[in-house]
């Protein structure tokens, strides 16, 4: 009898995250198949490009209803971390050779000068010492993840988090809609130019995705193989930036808890990876390939809708002037970086 009424409890659970996560889950993808749709009369700007501007336009007008909150963060995380696993079934160490040396040095150098001058500027706008450091983290490596994983490592409160995420978040939006323009000026059909662009300054997995979904399937891969590698430093940030606190002021996390805590790589990155080991010795079947890539490019569209959906420019526009300043000078910053570091690797097809 006991064991029934606990089985009945874990089923009633369920149901109710589900009926919480379903409203904003089926926005989310109505807005994936209208983009869908849209896009077959405007092939040029895309569907994902449409599902992401159109979800941004809906979720500050009609769509700003709190109950869809819980189903487009599912979409958003979610989903999205599925299509990158399945991205994987796509790619090889062929199109990993692409990248090459150069390209590793590239995230190297763009990464460590993007943390020194993220923080050298947010103290001198008088920023304390942890927004600096979760500014230059989230940055540099991938968004809100980073910001999440320093933050315990660092000893930094909830409060400075949260400003920093909306601020992260605000400026790889802007970011995402113009590196696609800027990367055509540039670097014009220079398709590893523009990726490394892409993948190797927007914050976010979704960031990249979007962006350089407005330029190709190609530049997708391309652009995730900048941004796995920047990922993948995360723990050595972690560390880093743990150990910098320390020296500096003190802090309460000791070296091994940060380690136990951030040691491990996200999931999709894994399964990305051994998905193109598998592509790559195996050959995956071209079947199982084209299921793959039907699958990844319905989640990232789906995804990409609520992440436009999620996006309250109200919530931007109420950190004042001081931060909107900050991330403007830091995504310019890192620009100026990146346009550097692709013309002295000679980063090109």
């Amino acid at each position: 009898m006991k064991l029934f009424v606990e089985n009945n409890k874990i089923e009633s659970s369920y149901l109710t995250q589900l009926t919480a996560i379903l409203p904003g889950l089926t926005a989310a993808f109505i807005v994936a198949v209208v983009s869908k749709v849209v896009a077959i009369w405007l092939p040029t700007l895309g569907a994902a490009t449409i599902a992401i501007l159109l979800g941004i336009f809906l979720g500050n007008t009609f769509l700003k209803q709190p109950v869809l909150a819980k189903g487009t963060k599912v979409a958003e995380s979610k989903l999205l971390e599925f299509s990158v696993v399945l991205l994987g079934a796509t790619v090889t160490f062929q199109t990993i050779a692409q990248i090459g040396v150069k390209g590793a040095v590239f995230i190297i150098l763009q990464m460590s000068i993007t943390i020194l001058g993220t923080y050298w500027l947010g103290k001198r706008m008088q920023f304390s010492d942890n927004m600096s450091l979760l500014m230059a983290g989230g940055n540099a490596v991938c968004g809100s993840s980073a910001i999440a994983s320093i933050a315990p490592a660092i000893g930094a409160k909830e409060e400075e988090k949260g400003q920093i995420i909306t601020l992260v978040n605000l400026l790889g939006t802007i970011l995402m809609l113009l590196f696609p323009l800027i990367g055509a000026l540039l670097y014009g059909s220079d398709l590893l130019a523009k990726s490394a662009l892409i993948g190797g300054t927007l914050q976010s997995v979704g960031q990249v995705v979007a962006s350089a979904s407005m330029i190709n399937a190609e530049a997708v891969e391309l652009s995730m193989l900048f941004k796995i590698m920047r990922i993948m430093l995360l723990v050595v940030v972690v560390y880093a930036f743990s150990k910098f606190k320390k020296q500096k002021n003190g802090t309460t996390v000791s070296e091994t808890e940060v380690i136990k805590k951030n040691a491990a790589l996200p999931w999709y990155v894994v399964g990305f990876v051994l998905f193109c080991i598998c592509n790559s010795v195996l050959h995956l079947p071209e079947p199982l390939s084209e299921t793959a890539h039907f699958f990844s490019g319905w989640f990232e569209i789906t995804a990409l809708a609520a992440i436009g959906l999620r996006l309250d420019f109200q919530k931007f526009f109420k950190e004042g002037k001081r931060f909107l300043l900050y991330g403007l000078s830091v995504g310019f910053i890192q620009l100026l970086l990146a346009i550097l570091f692709i013309a002295l690797l000679q980063l090109k097809n």
